[in-house]
């Protein structure tokens, strides 16, 4: 399986919480993983929120914090380009999505196209989710807790 992960699913291998288990599973699996850069700021803030919030005290926010640094030169990193923000204008939309949602599914359906290969995205955020599936990605979960 070739993957694209969402913030929303990466964050899932550094908070333990519903769906880390697959999430590490799944990406542990595929051929490759990517992500669009932008990526890097989402996850930061998901784990500063989670110790703001008490769900990771902040030394285990900063270990967390760590860990995505150190893991994070293993992703194929998508870059921003002025093609990726089109993209994810016409996303927003046709989709109804939110401005980095919009970002995330450009990446991915760009991604696939360059590779020539079906992709799947990974994404906990039931928008994302949705519109993936109608732009042609499959994705990943098959179902979302309601």
């Amino acid at each position: 399986m070739i993957l694209y992960v969402d913030a929303s699913a990466l964050v899932k291998r550094y908070v333990s919480e519903a769906g880390s288990t697959a999430v590490i599973s799944v990406t542990s699996d595929a051929e490759a993983v990517a992500t669009v850069l932008i990526s890097r700021a989402e996850v930061a803030a998901a784990l500063a929120r989670s110790v703001r919030l008490g769900v990771l005290d902040e030394n285990g926010g900063r270990r967390a914090q760590r860990k995505f640094t150190r893991e994070w030169p293993d992703l194929v990193r998508l870059p921003i380009s002025e093609a990726l923000l089109v993209r994810a204008e016409s996303a927003a939309w046709q989709y109804g999505l939110r401005g980095y949602d919009a970002v995330q599914l450009a990446a991915a359906a760009i991604w696939q196209d360059s590779v020539g290969a079906e992709v799947t995205l990974a994404t906990f955020d039931r928008e994302l989710w949705q519109a993936a599936s109608k732009a042609g990605l499959q994705v990943w979960p098959e179902r979302l807790a309601p």
